[in-house]
């Protein structure tokens, strides 16, 4: 049995094709520039090169048809037709408050999805446009939705409850959401594993670290605090959002410039962060480049952005009072060392001690590893993140009416025996080249 995933953005299709019997990646791939001009699609099969074309999508109907198109391809795919899929995973960015848990998409939920589309503009359209494309070139399938705000969904309303009159979460559920949760599920239950502890007894503070940032608090194996909060804007400094910021600053800024509200909010949105601070660079290994060669505002963002994330680590070791790991993941969390290294200096105070050798070894995706001196009280993991086998697993659960929470549900990667065969094959042609990576692997207790 095969299953598909998908993660439609906002001009992006990502999809990854899983063999369920065999408990392997068949496939993963990308669509890009969809509905922009120019778009192509880059097809990697295991144990063959990547395979690349250029193929115009002027709607996400054309891309996930190209998707299809190239999985059945006799060169190039993987599967002979499309009767050997037997369900289909999106990623969802908002749910809202309506749901705690993945589900079948069915007309209530693709409502839901369109009833909240306004608090996530940029994502939830092209989500749901991804659902209506895949529905209708596999329309015999069930389609699940797996939601990136169902996870904090545990948070209490202490904590998702913003001081501002209360009638607008009444009328207009105006409160902290929190995002990523899907990359929060995964190493959060492989910190348990690694730990040796069951979810329910672990706290964590796990740095998601991307283009898109955010810090989850985990109390008791549950999501308790976010950085992101209505939308993904608030928290972490990122490659293009400001995060935390007066939100008095917009109004002062419009006054002066006679900026529109939609304006603001582009600004904040795609030109701040990162990209505001240095005026040139998103990308942290552009601005690693720039800041080695002299830049001093790529400096300064690094700093900017080390001491946001320090800020977080420190709060919200207070409020979970007691933290069993902390945990990085994500594209910079898991290979930017310099990024982690800027983070971690100085938090010996707080029972935080890491080791920098073993911190500039940790460069990968193909394991996990630990970077933490042996006295240090706190242990520091870096856990390569699986969204992907996470809505994968979950809609083969719903599929099966198996699936349920997260509480009362139990994933494959739970297993202190769970190999994830691809990496473990890109882990040994890793070892080959650098032995040294051995001393660092994370090993469950």
């Amino acid at each position: 049995m095969v299953i598909l995933t998908l993660n439609c953005g906002s001009s992006s299709a990502k999809y990854q094709v899983y063999d369920w019997d065999k408990k392997d990646v068949l496939a993963v791939g990308i669509v890009e520039k969809v509905t922009l001009g120019g778009s192509f699609i880059s097809h990697k099969v295991k144990g063959k090169d990547e395979y690349t074309l250029n193929y115009d999508c002027p709607t996400h109907t054309d891309a996930v048809d190209l998707i299809i198109k190239t999985l059945t391809d006799k060169e190039h795919g993987v599967i002979t037709d499309m009767s050997v899929i037997k369900t289909v995973g999106h990623r969802v960015l908002h749910g809202g408050d309506k749901f705690t848990k993945s589900v079948i998409v069915d007309e209530a939920a693709m409502k839901a999805f369109n009833d909240v589309k306004d608090l996530g503009p940029l994502h939830n359209p092209a989500n749901i446009m991804g659902i209506e494309a895949a529905q209708k070139v596999l329309p015999h399938v069930p389609h699940c939705a797996v939601m990136d705000t169902a996870w904090h969904q545990t948070m209490p309303p202490e904590v998702f409850l913003y001081a501002v009159p209360y009638e607008w979460y009444e009328k207009y559920s105006v409160r902290k959401y929190g995002f990523h949760g899907t990359s929060f599920l995964y190493t959060a239950k492989r910190a348990s594993v690694l730990l040796g502890k069951k979810p329910s007894d672990t706290n964590l503070i796990i740095c998601h670290l991307g283009n898109g940032a955010s810090v989850n608090a985990v109390k008791n194996g549950c999501s308790f605090d976010t950085s992101m909060g209505i939308t993904p804007l608030e928290g972490l400094i990122m490659g293009t959002r400001s995060g935390d910021a007066d939100m008095a600053m917009p109004f002062y800024v419009m006054r002066k410039t006679g900026m529109s509200a939609a304006e603001m909010e582009s600004a904040l949105n795609k030109k701040s962060g990162l990209l505001g601070i240095t005026g040139k660079y998103a990308d942290r290994r552009d601005i690693q480049k720039a800041k080695l060669e002299g830049d001093k505002r790529a400096e300064l963002a690094q700093d900017m952005e080390a001491h946001r994330v320090k800020k977080y680590i420190g709060a919200y070791q207070a409020v979970l009072g007691r933290v069993d790991a902390l945990v990085f993941t994500a594209g910079v969390g898991e290979f930017a060392f310099f990024m982690r290294k800027k983070i971690l200096e100085g938090l010996e105070g707080i029972g935080i001690a890491y080791d920098p050798h073993k911190n500039e070894l940790s460069h990968t995706r193909n394991t996990e590893t630990i970077i933490s001196k042996p006295e240090s009280r706190i242990p520091i993991y870096i856990i390569p993140t699986d969204e992907e086998l996470v809505m994968t697993e979950d809609a083969y659960a719903l599929m099966a009416g198996t699936y349920d929470v997260h509480t009362k549900f139990v994933y494959s990667f739970q297993s202190k025996d769970y190999v994830n065969k691809g990496r473990a094959e890109g882990l040994k042609e890793e070892l080959s080249r650098n032995a040294e990576l051995a001393s660092i692997i994370a090993q469950p207790k």
